[in-house]
């Protein structure tokens, strides 16, 4: 019914119109999608616009974005650090690629935090990214120039990257869905910092979209021939999944505890399945799940299996250029002269701690494999967890600083390797994106993708900002 041009040219206006209000996008390459799109109407008005086209060109014409950790032809890819301030990728990131081979458009790229290491995005190159609902509060992190982007319908569909909730945190604060995949089945290269050691195993890289459907139809774009793992083809019975309900972590002390509005929408989700599908939703309490941050910060400083260490922060950071000492950028930063954010500071700082109790981090790092394996057997093969998605909703800028564990939520799933689908929910009184969490157990993607697609007939989904 529309040109491609057409569809481009509207986008292109859309993230004119709102990105100086969000400053979502940090580079775009208008000229060059709009090239593109034509040489797509060339193509269709050629005839070729029959079936064949569209199996081999799943995503053809569709206007995407890409976190700017991720390498896309020539645009920058500094992950928000100031000295890789000129870097500019000379090729694409392997899910950027598969994308753009499946006829896919790139807009732009969006901001993330420092280092994609925080749960606000915001960097001393390109600033701090707000979120549409409400301009004063995060879109989250790391991937949060993504989240606001599509929350604000300036995307369709956007490549993030997630080792301890960075899809899933800016999809819950910005209205939107994003799915962090089964352990080891997206392929994470090209995007910068890439995991090393025991990492390699957390960090998942995925789809994040406005439409629950668009989810699955980029992961099998983004996985390639890795997919035929995750049974994306089986048909789910929705009334035949085993669902089980967990409404806080158990009381973590280093976690805010979950506000009363997240609370009732999980309520009313499960009052709906019940009634509904005519399912008995099991509750459930995980008392592991208590230790979250605990147990996420351990694995995450362990050994892997060649006794390689886990690369520290501190390294990162002097990424091209001189190393760095954190309580010397600390004072830096305190007189308004270091090119780096309190929160990556603040890591670099803490980073050692972790390795001041050997002792206490293996018990920690045995009670991860033991909760994976209880949650793992709890779930089995059909079955789904909801679970909240971050205690609050989108905190004020600046706020996560005074509770910086408050990702324990989204983190544990990382280190237990599970597919995690986030799930809006509607608004808060406040107007704010409420949603939750959909877990299932390894490889078993297609369920909560599925329990996806029927949560948004039933509560909405995406709503577009002020609306209200």
């Amino acid at each position: 019914q529309v040109t491609c041009t057409e569809v481009v040219e509207t986008y292109v206006e859309r993230i004119k119109e709102v990105n100086p209000l969000i400053n979502a996008l940090v580079k775009d390459r208008f000229e060059e999608a709009l090239q593109e799109a034509r040489q797509v109407d060339q193509l269709l008005s050629e005839g070729h616009g029959d079936d064949s086209l569209e199996e081999k060109f799943p995503l053809l014409g569709v206007p995407i974005t890409v976190k700017e950790a991720f390498s896309l032809h020539g645009m920058p890819n500094t992950s928000g650090l100031v000295n890789r301030r000129n870097v500019i990728a000379s090729s694409d990131a392997a899910v950027v690629s598969r994308l753009k081979q499946a006829g896919a458009i790139p807009l732009g790229v969006t901001n993330c935090s420092e280092l994609c290491m925080w749960y606000e995005s915001s960097n001393r190159i390109y600033g701090r990214t707000n979120n549409p609902y409400d301009l004063q509060r995060i879109a989250g992190g790391s991937s949060g120039g993504e989240g606001s982007v599509l929350g604000a319908a300036c995307s369709v569909m956007g490549v993030g990257s997630d080792i301890g909730g960075s899809i899933r945190m800016p999809a819950f604060f910005n209205g939107v869905f994003g799915h962090k995949p089964t352990t080891g089945v997206v392929p994470n290269d090209g995007q910068f910092p890439n995991a090393r050691g025991v990492r390699t195993s957390f960090l998942c890289t995925g789809p994040m979209c406005r439409y629950a459907e668009d989810l699955e139809l980029m992961l099998r774009v983004m996985a390639g021939p890795g997919v035929n793992k995750l049974k994306l083809d089986e048909k789910v019975s929705l009334e035949k999944i085993k669902f089980h309900c967990m409404d806080h972590d158990g009381g973590s002390i280093f976690v805010s505890p979950v506000d009363k509005e997240i609370l009732q929408a999980q309520k009313k989700v499960v009052e709906h399945l019940e009634r509904e599908l005519g399912v008995q939703v099991q509750r459930v309490a995980i008392r592991k799940m208590k230790y979250s941050f605990q147990i996420w910060s351990a694995m995450m400083s362990s050994k892997d299996s060649d006794g390689q260490e886990a690369q520290l922060f501190t390294d990162l950071l002097g990424d091209h250029g001189k190393p760095v000492w954190p309580l010397w950028e600390l004072v830096k930063w305190l007189v308004g002269m270091s090119s780096h954010t309190l929160p990556a500071i603040a890591l670099g700082l803490t980073e050692k701690l972790v390795k001041l109790n050997p002792g206490g981090n293996a018990k920690l790092v045995s009670m991860g494999k033991s909760l994976q394996e209880e949650v793992e057997a709890l779930l089995g093969p059909d079955g789904v967890l909801l679970y909240p998605s971050h205690p609050t909703t989108a905190p004020r800028h600046h706020s996560p600083i005074c509770m910086p564990f408050n990702f324990a939520y989204t983190a544990i799933f990382n280190v237990l390797g599970l597919p995690v689908t986030q799930c809006p929910l509607g608004l808060s009184t406040e107007g704010l994106p409420l949603g939750i969490q959909l877990v299932a157990a390894s490889y078993n993607d297609h369920l909560t993708l599925a329990v996806a697609r029927y949560l948004e007939e039933a509560f909405g989904g995406w709503v577009l900002p002020g609306k209200v």
